[in-house]
């Protein structure tokens, strides 16, 4: 498990698609930020996205409002595209390829890829998976804001 020492970041992220399949979904990213006694949350959707997506976009939105350089972070995720993408590295071969996939087709999700990267690559950050609805406090409350960013998009 992850050090608990009061100088690291703790980030619990998720994502959410309200008809994924569909041409006018809607989706929604949550995370709550957590640093010594601070607590914040955070919460954002758009039209026609993926779940991929959001999941993506609520670790790089968290990551994105760290203050300075150099933290140390544990980010903790349901989601095995995430998690499995950054701890395998997937990323390395994606660049060294001209970020084409093993099937020599163009990475989905390349541009949000490539904002994570740049913002995991300012900082030191752990990914850590946890299992989706199983009773993880943090990761159950960003999983209610993704939700309710879907919901609040109409």
């Amino acid at each position: 498990m992850a050090s608990t020492g009061k100088d690291r970041v703790v980030i619990y992220c998720d994502g959410a698609c309200s008809g994924n399949q569909f041409k006018q979904n809607r989706g929604g990213w949550g995370a709550v930020l957590s640093f010594r006694e601070t607590v914040k949350e955070i919460r954002g959707g758009e039209r026609n996205t993926s779940n991929q997506r959001m999941e993506l976009s609520g670790c790089i939105e968290a990551l994105e409002r760290l203050k300075g350089r150099g933290l140390d972070v544990d980010v903790y995720s349901d989601s095995a595209y995430l998690v499995n993408g950054m701890l395998q590295k997937w990323y390395e071969r994606w660049e060294r390829n001209g970020w084409l996939n093993y099937r020599r087709k163009p990475v989905e999700n390349k541009d949000l890829w490539e904002r994570l990267l740049k913002v995991v690559r300012a900082h030191n950050v752990t990914f850590w998976k946890v299992s989706g609805h199983s009773g993880v406090e943090l990761n159950e409350r960003a999983d209610e804001l993704a939700r309710l960013a879907v919901s609040e998009l109409g």
